[in-house]
C-alpha cells in the first residue's frame, strides 16, 4: 500500500465531508455553521468507523479502503477540524451522540443518533436570535441531508445492504399473501 496515496485519499474525503457541511450550513445562519460542521463530522466519524460492515473489494482495494476509512476517522476524531470544534462536539457528547460498534448494526442506535443531532442543532437554533432562526424543520432536514452526504462520500450506501444479507440469512421471509 502507498501512504501517500492513502493519506492524500484521506484528506480528499476530509475536504469532501466539510465541504458538505459547509453546503448543508449555507442556509442556516452563520451562528449555527459551528454546530452543523459538528453534526456533520462525528457522523461521518462513525460512518467511516464502521468499514468493518462495507461490502468486501477484491484486494488491494480493500486493503487500502479500510486504511482510507480509518485514517477518516482518526483524523475526524483528533485533527485540526476535531480541535477547531472541540466545544460543539463536546457537547454532542454530553448528548450521548457518540455511539458504539452497534450504530449501524441496530437501527434503534441510527434513530437515537438522528435524535440526538436534530436536538442538539435545535438548541443551537434557540440560543441565537429569534429573528435569524431557520424554520422549525430545519434541523431535520440538515441532519437528512448530512446522512446522505456522508454516506455518499465514505462510500456507505451499501452498509445497510450488507447488514441485511448479513444478518438476514436466506433474505427477508416470504410475504404470505391472502389470494
Amino acid at each position: 500500500m502507498d501512504s501517500t496515496r492513502i493519506a492524500a485519499t484521506a484528506d480528499e474525503r476530509i475536504a469532501a465531508i466539510l465541504r458538505a457541511a459547509s453546503s448543508w450550513a449555507t442556509e442556516a445562519p452563520p451562528a449555527l455553521t459551528p454546530a452543523i460542521k459538528a453534526v456533520c463530522i462525528r457522523l461521518a466519524e462513525m460512518v467511516a468507523d464502521q468499514r468493518h460492515y462495507l461490502a468486501p473489494l477484491p484486494e488491494p482495494q480493500e486493503s487500502e479502503r479500510r486504511a482510507v476509512l480509518t485514517l477518516v476517522a482518526e483524523q475526524l476524531r483528533r485533527g485540526p477540524v476535531a480541535q477547531e470544534l472541540r466545544t460543539h462536539l463536546d457537547a454532542l457528547a454530553e448528548l450521548e451522540l457518540r455511539a458504539t460498534g452497534s450504530w449501524s448494526l441496530v437501527a434503534s442506535a441510527q434513530t437515537e443518533w438522528v435524535e440526538r443531532a436534530i436536538e442538539y442543532l435545535d438548541r443551537a437554533c434557540r440560543a441565537i436570535p429569534a429573528e435569524e432562526r431557520p424554520d422549525q424543520y430545519w434541523a431535520d432536514d440538515v441532519v437528512a441531508g448530512i446522512i446522505a452526504s456522508v454516506k455518499g462520500i465514505i462510500g456507505a450506501d451499501d452498509l445497510h445492504a450488507r447488514i441485511e444479507a448479513q444478518y438476514a440469512g436466506q433474505g427477508r421471509p416470504p410475504v404470505k399473501r391472502d389470494d
